[in-house]
């Protein structure tokens, strides 16, 4: 898939609207956010952090690559422009580049070695409150800021099975 072959996200929107609905929450709906998300905006690497709060960690609750990022695997958040501008000010972070995608995360390496050098974080946000992030990866160029809106419309919908996660942690 290529940027220009973008599809309409209108009917992902409602595939993964209706899988909300379904049984077998929360990974039904994680699974749709993948597919669609995949399709809709494009994807190498797609994985879903939990945010807690009481403790400033992100645990994974998602990925498509589990050996390299498990189910489960916890990370502390230090203050970072990335903390404050993610989950404080609750708006998604663009970075295009390799050298962006450094600068930020502290596995760059791993990130880099799966062919991705751009990165488009999605805050969840219920009440206020940052539940977490859906995290697109890709290659080097691939994302923009007209990627953002529609991903944030997705993230809404995530917001469900962030909530499962947390009631069943």
């Amino acid at each position: 898939m290529s940027r220009a072959s973008r599809v309409d996200a209108r009917p992902h929107l409602a595939a993964v609207a209706a899988v909300a609905t379904m049984a077998g929450q929360p990974d039904a709906l994680f699974g749709a956010l993948d597919a669609a998300l995949g399709a809709v905006l494009g994807h190498r690497l797609f994985t879903l952090m939990r945010y807690h709060a009481d403790s400033g960690d992100s645990e994974r609750i998602y990925t498509t690559h589990p050996a390299q990022y498990p189910v489960g695997g916890r990370k502390p958040l230090n203050p970072t422009a990335w903390t404050d501008r993610v989950l404080r000010a609750q708006q998604p972070y663009l970075g295009r580049t390799l050298a962006d995608v450094r600068e930020v995360f502290f596995d760059h390496a791993l990130i880099a070695s799966l062919g991705c050098g751009s990165v488009l974080n999605l805050p969840v946000v219920w009440d206020g409150r940052p539940l977490g992030t859906i995290n697109l990866l890709h290659e080097e160029g691939w994302y923009d800021e007209s990627d953002a809106p529609i991903g944030l419309l997705f993230a809404a919908l995530a917001i469900p099975g962030f909530h499962e996660t947390a009631r069943t942690s």
